[in-house]
């Protein structure tokens, strides 16, 4: 880093609000900025937010050093339709693999059931003349006039991308790039995305939905960046510009650009890479990662300190929460399971006329009603308003005055008379309804990974995550809460823990019988010369690190075991070592093993990344202070415990200090977000500001106390206290 560049900022674009973080690397320093998300055009509200920062950190423009960016672009584009016009070139018999998929029913007895269209209509896709065996060998060439015939019937069609996916090509790519050639010189205005480039791997279906989503989206997501990296130009800023990856990493606009695909949970992997980050920080073995926005909630498991990452996922969902309803993806991805809820899930009254919130969302615009934008649908902040946990003058530290009345008016009229019950119980069951509905989907999370909810640390991120939290960790007998500094933009804080890394694959079907060492040993390099081509387009000229694993399976089985490697050279690992390291896996991971049946290897993975530049937490300051001066004064709130509002005393966050304690109700608020408690818990405030409840339960292992000498395990320190400065 250069000395005349000390600033780095993280910039997280939500579905309501974009959040901004701005980081002096020589003091600490944090300067925390929102502002709602402009959905016609998102760089819009990022150009706003900077200049709204550059009116408190005079001249930081120019010294920015990286601008980090999260954004839920490309999976907006996807659930909304809005990507390009598309079409797909494939082998000749496969035009219908998007349909067809894995020919599995999500709901075997549901004959009304619903799949998500093909991104892709029949009519553009198209097939070629060609064929390679699984080996790699060539069968039949493909010829190039009828490939150009092809490319023109498609141009004819007003196709702006096209997807190239050919039967056997992880094997043997020679076809695609030979079809990607004669595009690029018929019609060089067209977006390609070829397989062998986006997924060499094996498994038809997935790899070819994978690709012409990345197709799909390509020249949505090269525009937007263009635009981007253009409009920071404009306002003097000449520093890096990043993107974060749906696999914890981040990566060059260049590479985000050529695959889309793999920025699809851009913004919500940040949070979970924040908590895994406090989850090593203060040695919690099982952290319950919790990011409630204004749109949707997001969670994941972070176990031993690590974030599970799947190869797999689904994304526009016919049936939000039904597993193979939606449209297969097959990157890497951090294990995140998706809330239809959000501060602007809206309430409404069901079919059955039962209470209904979510997944319906208001978003941005207009948000919900005491938003005062035109909002006439009840939603959680509006409840949330009127159940005392939000001050009307203090939202978004009172740059936002929220109209409680008009939300006092929309409950009555849409969901308490209606539904014939009381005001009371209509924004309370509004409030409690979603924290049920996130708690039984978190169980289900936290069960499939093998976790128990009553020994987990729900940390809780977002504008409205730590509002929910309490309640949420109290569903699923969670002994304590964390809440961190800044909760509110939590995602955006992420960005700086998050490591420069890019993950790839290749698929070679083998036994490890008859495996050539040699041979993977050449697959390994050319996977690493690639990685460290994408990580050079970060300008950075670091050593980058490598790390290897392997998918084995039984020979004849459907799903594979991933096997870590250590060694650096293939060539020097025994075939017997390796088979003992796969049994040692799959008995641990399912109780038994097949000693006596052959495995085989299937596919070959690299993660290249480059040394993180870490940020750390510094103590906050102690003197002259008492817990006096932090009290704000009271207000009346809904307490669920005693089935009515009770006196609930308000802190200011800013001005609690190390070492403070105190017993609920309670509410701590900050600019970004606001922390409920309540009467059964208790707070107590670490050396570097993170708030830790006490749920009052007996589970769990007992963290050492608040302040002692292990609260964080790093021993190293920035300069100063993160906090944010003064308007």
């Amino acid at each position: 880093m250069s000395t005349n560049r000390s600033f780095r900022l993280g910039c997280d674009i939500g579905g309501t609000f974009t959040d901004f973080v701005l980081l002096d690397d020589r003091t600490g320093e944090l300067t925390i900025n929102k502002c709602l998300t402009t959905p016609g055009d998102p760089s819009d509200a990022v150009e706003q937010g900077i200049g709204e920062l550059a009116t408190r950190v005079p001249g930081f423009v120019e010294k920015m050093d990286e601008v980090i960016h999260g954004t839920t672009l490309v999976i907006n584009a996807i659930i909304e339709r809005k990507g390009a016009k598309t079409g797909l070139i494939t082998t000749r018999g496969f035009r219908d693999v998007l349909e067809l998929g894995r020919e599995i029913r999500y709901a075997p007895y549901d004959i009304f059931s619903e799949y998500p269209k093909p991104l892709v209509p029949r009519r553009f896709r198209v097939e070629v003349d060609e064929r390679i065996r699984s080996d790699g060998t060539i069968l039949k060439a493909p010829d190039p006039n009828q490939v150009r015939s092809v490319v023109r019937t498609l141009v004819e069609e007003g196709v702006e991308s096209v997807a190239v996916c050919l039967i056997n090509s992880f094997e043997n790519p020679a076809h695609e790039l030979m079809i990607k050639e004669i595009i690029e010189k018929e019609a060089p205005h067209i977006s390609v995305s070829v397989s062998c480039q986006v997924l060499p791997q094996i498994r038809e279906y997935e790899r070819t939905s994978t690709t012409v989503t990345n197709a799909y989206v390509k020249p949505l997501t090269g525009r937007y960046l263009s635009r981007l990296s253009g409009r920071l130009e404009s306002i003097g800023s000449t520093g890096k510009l990043f993107i974060m990856l749906s696999s914890g990493g981040i990566t060059s606009v260049d590479t985000a650009a050529e695959f889309p695909v793999r920025i699809i949970e851009s913004g919500p992997t940040a949070a979970v890479i924040a908590g895994q980050y406090y989850s090593k920080m203060f040695n919690l073995p099982d952290m319950f990662c919790f990011d409630m926005g204004g749109t949707t909630a997001k969670s994941c498991l972070i176990q031993r300190g690590v974030a599970g990452v799947v190869p797999t996922f689904e994304v526009g969902r016919v049936q939000r929460f039904m597993k193979g309803s939606g449209l297969t993806i097959q990157v890497p991805v951090v294990d995140l399971m998706e809330i239809g809820a959000g501060g602007g899930s809206i309430a409404k009254v069901s079919k059955l006329g039962t209470l209904q919130v979510g997944p319906e969302s208001s978003g941005a615009d207009p948000g919900p009603i005491c938003y005062g934008r035109s909002g006439a649908d009840p939603c959680v902040t509006d409840a949330d308003l009127l159940l005392g946990y939000l001050d009307e003058k203090y939202f978004l530290g009172g740059q936002m005055k929220l109209d409680k009345e008009a939300a006092r008016r929309g409950v009555e009229e849409g969901i308490a008379r209606p539904l014939g019950v009381t005001f009371i119980q209509a924004v309370w069951g509004i409030h409690d309804l979603i924290n049920e509905t996130m708690a039984a989907a978190a169980k289900t999370h936290i069960a499939e990974r093998g976790g128990n909810p009553k020994i987990v640390t729900v940390a809780a991120f977002g504008g409205a995550g730590p509002v929910h939290a309490y309640g949420l960790a109290k569903k699923l007998g969670a002994p304590r809460l964390l809440v961190p500094p800044n909760a509110g933009v939590g995602s955006a804080l992420g960005f700086f823990t998050a490591p420069r890394a890019f993950d790839l694959v290749r698929s070679h079907k083998v036994s490890l019988a008859d495996a050539d060492f040699k041979e993977i040993e050449n697959i390994f390099k050319d996977l690493e010369a690639q990685a460290a081509r994408n990580l050079k387009k970060t300008g950075k000229n670091e050593r980058i690190r490598f790390d290897r694993s392997l998918d084995m399976r039984f020979v004849g089985q459907g799903a594979e075991t991933n096997i870590p490697l250590s060694e650096r050279n293939f060539t020097k690992v025994k075939k017997d070592d390796v088979r003992r390291r796969f049994d040692q896996i799959y008995e641990k991971l399912y109780g038994r093993t097949y000693p006596e049946s052959a495995v085989e290897f299937i596919n070959f993975r690299v993660r290249a990344g480059l040394p993180e530049r870490f940020f750390r937490f510094s103590k906050v300051e102690t003197k002259g202070r008492s817990l006096k001066d932090a009290i704000k004064g009271k207000r009346p709130a809904y307490s669920g415990i005693t089935k009515g509002f009770i006196p609930h005393t308000v802190y200011d966050r800013y001005k609690l200090f190390p070492k403070a304690k105190f017993k609920g109700p309670a509410i701590i608020e900050e600019k970004e977000s606001t922390v409920i408690v309540g009467e059964d818990s208790s707070v107590a405030v670490d050396d570097y500001g993170f708030l830790w409840v006490d749920l009052g339960t007996a589970q769990g292992p007992r963290r050492k106390a608040h302040g002692e000498k292990t609260t964080a395990k790093d021993p190293k320190a920035p300069a100063r206290t993160a906090k944010p400065k003064k308007s």
